[in-house]
């Protein structure tokens, strides 16, 4: 008999979410990526909304994952690499609170393993600065419109994509190499 793992959630903001989903759906053990909003006061926000920044919410994404193939702090690790947590409502021409680097834990274990890693990556200088990433309790997750989701693979000519999502791919795929999903 085959015990089947439940699906754990993660969701991170850490600017556009074309870039962490792109790079973290190649993660083995990553079930589905989902872009979304999070963290605001406006039910079902659009795109629209949330681009003015008035809404509060952050671009993140909700990612299932078996845990006995990858664990929370992995994930996490991999997201801390593509993007940069040092700077606040910002991810490189990115400017807004919509682009802010957010852990929304589902569980306080994992908003301790998460701020346990920012306190281990901040002692260990691997940035310049001081890590921002705020730890917050998960909200309500809204999906992206449609036309978000698999952005990247559905896109990967387009400008943005090129300039801004395939170098964070790349960097995913050279520092995890031995944890992509297999083929």
């Amino acid at each position: 008999m085959t015990t089947i793992v439940p699906a754990a959630q993660a969701t991170l903001g850490g600017g556009c979410f074309w870039c962490i989903e792109a790079a973290l759906k190649l993660l083995d053990g990553v079930i589905a990526v989902t872009s979304g909003y999070s963290g605001g006061a406006v039910e079902n926000p659009t795109y629209q909304q949330i681009c003015t920044g008035d809404t509060g919410h952050a671009e993140v994404v909700r990612v299932d994952f078996d845990p006995s193939i990858i664990d929370y702090r992995t994930l996490l690790t991999a997201f801390f690499t593509i993007h940069d947590p040092t700077t606040l409502n910002r991810q490189g021409n990115d400017i807004g609170s919509q682009y802010r680097s957010v852990v929304f834990a589902h569980s306080s274990a994992q908003a301790a393993e998460a701020q346990a890693l920012i306190k281990e990556f901040d002692a260990a200088r691997i940035w310049s600065a001081p890590i921002v990433t705020a730890v917050l309790p998960a909200p309500t997750f809204w999906p992206a419109e449609e036309y978000h989701q698999n952005y990247f693979a559905r896109n990967p000519t387009q400008g943005y994509c090129q300039a801004v999502v395939a170098p964070k791919v790349a960097k995913l795929r050279k520092r995890f190499t031995e944890r992509l999903k297999p083929g």
